[in-house]
């Protein structure tokens, strides 16, 4: 059997230089660059004590199609595509040319490596750092021009008033020789040859990219993909990345006019959510690892490819993948989201429910022909039944499965059979019992942002056209991201905490912060509330603004207020408050499409949203400090998470983010940033971020 692949030495800038030209391809076999700046830190300090840092590995075969390169050089044609040690080779170029690479939400990420030459220490580059004379900022200035960095780096330590005798210059000129040899160390790369078959050259790309990373079924078959169907992959990437720009941002970076890109309020799009739709519309497979595995088409017993079997189930991933990224069927499912009253990503708190949904979307549209004014509505219902019931949550594969089967199974299904499939699912999902128990049950709870009840409640509100808590303002301009927010709108106890605090002695934050004790309003009406009993605020509320005897009707019933609730004792407002809650939901679900949705003449893409500090601004202005605790802002949710000596977030000890958005994906929060999320352990219980920044430590 003739060998399938040998080994050569590379140096560091013939690996840089290929990259930079073009000949080295870094296509998406693994993910965008994910590791954190102390790693590539860590490479460098290894490097640099001449220790061992691994090998690499190129397949030898021009690139079939677009493969994405870091530099986006398209002089050279790629002769090595990277199957193992894609960080590696991304940390290496960007560090030492000081590019920029895409982060997992694809959004550019600098790499900046400093360089302390009198104790030959690496760090990521911080504010205090780069004021420092003692550190050279940017260690690419080394590589780029050597006699540049070291004039600058001698003139700035002089000017700072560091006395250099000869002796330790002659020291420190020869540190910095030695960081700029870097460029010369060797790398051993292991070369799949050209005539291995790509079938063996896909098992290796997947057992190479599966050793030590949990790697979900999504990336097995992006790393198959890759292999045998490059422009298949790309074109998922784009639709990924596009999913969080406009089409002006998307103009700016091609260089050229894009009318249309797939953002939308609701949802980033990622990679596996693009494969996960593709494989169930296109395979009618919901679970991954069977799609996989009828992509590699192996024989049980004897192991033999069934290249037949192979090149009909990628077919069949070819047929589905315009019809994912088509622009109409994206469009019209992001509409049906909108008109189950959801604004936001804010109100989705499971994105595998959407996803699932679109799925139901594209089996209705084109199999079944059902027609757009008419599926809207019903998508609408089945995204709202999903986010209630968490329906595609824990076993979610298994339900979508069980679903896609639902409609398959009826080989003469129409557009009328379609819906009343559809239908009848909603009844038996959405019992009686379900609202008059499961509902207030599930409202037990004191998280608002992730709790999937309260964020139907208030998509309900939108629904039912409803105004804010004694307020002559709707709901909707309050979660419309494509509004101006009004300046101190937000949800606010019923039972203020400080009278809890003092007059009840409540003092756990569960208890004082259930969701059932929320109300959407203004900062203006919290201050008119106070810190008084509900028995002491409401009368002088409903005396101000509660003239409108009809109003006042329609606000009990919005806001889920009992009679004479000012009155009761917490606990028996609480309860009474989730069974009412559950009935406005209810209502709202059952007039979904029944014409009090607000009509949307075109589906609204926002800008990004207001950035909040980040973990490297909190730790550098003190609002955080290494050896913090972090927790969840909901109490419910116990995770083990410290503010690191290096500033970054560690997670059970093991995982390490270098923000707080990451740390909080990591962990499957997707609604919320990781500002919003993370909260700060101090004495007597949880400070927000925010409430940090703006009262300090």
């Amino acid at each position: 059997m003739a060998a399938i692949f040998k080994t050569t030495p590379w140096q560091v800038d013939q690996l840089v230089a290929g990259v930079q030209q073009g000949s080295i391809s870094l296509p998406d076999l693994q993910r965008p660059f994910v590791w954190p700046g102390t790693k590539v830190r860590d490479l460098f300090d290894s490097m640099y004590k001449g220790y061992p840092v691994g090998e690499l590995m190129f397949w030898d075969v021009p690139a079939q199609g677009a493969s994405r390169t870091i530099s986006g050089n398209r002089g050279v044609a790629p002769a090595h595509q990277i199957v193992d040690g894609q960080q590696r080779l991304t940390s290496l170029y960007a560090a030492m040319k000081g590019m920029s690479v895409q982060d997992e939400g694809y959004k550019p990420k600098s790499i900046t490596i400093s360089f302390n030459p009198s104790i030959e220490r690496f760090e990521v580059r911080s504010a205090a750092i780069a004021k420092s004379a003692q550190w050279i900022e940017d260690i690419s200035t080394v590589f780029d021009s050597p006699t540049k960095a070291r004039k600058h780096y001698f003139k700035r330590l002089r000017e700072s008033g560091h006395d250099i005798d000869d002796d330790e210059e002659d020291r420190l000129d020869e540190i910095l020789s030695r960081l700029g040899e870097l460029k010369n160390y060797l790398f051993q790369v292991i070369h799949i040859q050209q005539s291995v078959p790509k079938r063996l050259v896909a098992d290796v790309f997947v057992r190479i990219n599966s050793e030590g990373v949990n790697l979900k079924a999504y990336d097995y078959i992006l790393t198959w993909l890759s292999v045998f169907w490059p422009e298949g992959r790309d074109q998922i990437e784009a639709f990924a990345r596009d999913s969080r720009v406009t089409p002006d941002r998307a103009s700016e970076i091609a260089g050229h006019r894009i009318g249309w890109t797939p953002k939308n309020p609701f949802l980033a799009v990622e990679t596996g959510h693009v494969v996960r739709a593709m494989v169930a519309f296109g395979q009618n497979r919901a679970k991954l690892v069977d799609a996989y595995a009828n992509l590699q088409a192996k024989d049980r017993s004897t192991g033999q490819v069934d290249s037949t079997k192979q090149e009909r189930e990628l077919d069949l991933l070819r047929k589905a993948l315009p019809v994912i990224v088509d622009r109409v069927n994206w469009t019209e499912f992001v509409r049906s989201v909108q008109i189950a009253g959801f604004r936001s990503h804010k109100g989705i708190t499971s994105n595998i429910n959407l996803v699932s949904s679109y799925t139901i979307f594209l089996v209705g549209r084109t199999r079944y022909g059902v027609k757009l004014e008419r599926l809207r509505v019903l998508i609408a219902r089945w995204v709202f039944m999903s986010q209630m019931t968490g329906r595609y949550t824990g076993s979610g594969e298994s339900q979508l499965q069980r679903d896609l089967d639902m409609f398959s199974g009826h080989g003469d299904l129409d557009a009328a059979g379609f819906e009343a499939i559809v239908e009848e699912t909603l009844r038996v999902t959405l019992t009686k019992d379900f609202w008059d128990f499961s509902v207030p049950q599930m409202l037990v709870t004191s998280s608002t942002a992730l709790s999937p009840v309260y964020q139907c409640y208030l998509a309900a509100l939108n629904v039912l056209d409803a105004d804010m808590f004694m307020l002559r303002s709707k709901v909707r301009e309050w979660m419309d991201p494509a509004l101006p927010a009004v300046k101190g709108t937000e949800g606010h106890h019923l039972f203020p905490r400080a009278y809890q605090e003092r007059v009840l002695g409540f003092s756990d934050t569960k208890r004082v912060n259930q969701i059932a004790n929320f109300a959407p309003t203004d900062w203006a009406t919290n201050i008119a509330i106070s810190d008084d009993a509900p028995a002491a605020y409401w009368p002088r509320l409903v005396h101000e603004r509660g003239s409108d005897a009809a109003w006042m009707t329609r606000q009990h019933y919005w806001h889920a207020l009992p009679e004479s609730w000012e009155t009761m004792p917490y606990d028996e407002f609480l309860t009474e408050r989730r069974r009412l809650i559950s009935k406005v939901v209810r209502d709202g679900f059952n007039e979904i499409g029944g014409g009090h949705t607000r009509p949307f003449s075109d589906i609204t893409t926002v800008e990004d949203e207001p950035a909040h500090l980040s973990l490297s601004a909190l730790v550098q202005e003190g609002f955080l400090q290494a050896g913090d605790l972090l927790d969840p802002v909901d109490p419910d949710w116990v995770v083990d998470a410290v503010v690191s000596d290096d500033g970054t977030v560690l997670i059970d000890g093991t995982h390490e983010f270098d923000s707080l958005d990451d740390a909080a994906r990591f962990l499957g929060v997707t609604n919320i940033s990781g500002f919003e999320f993370w909260a700060l352990e101090v004495d007597g219980g949880l400070a927000g971020l925010e409430d940090v920044v703006r009262e300090g430590r």
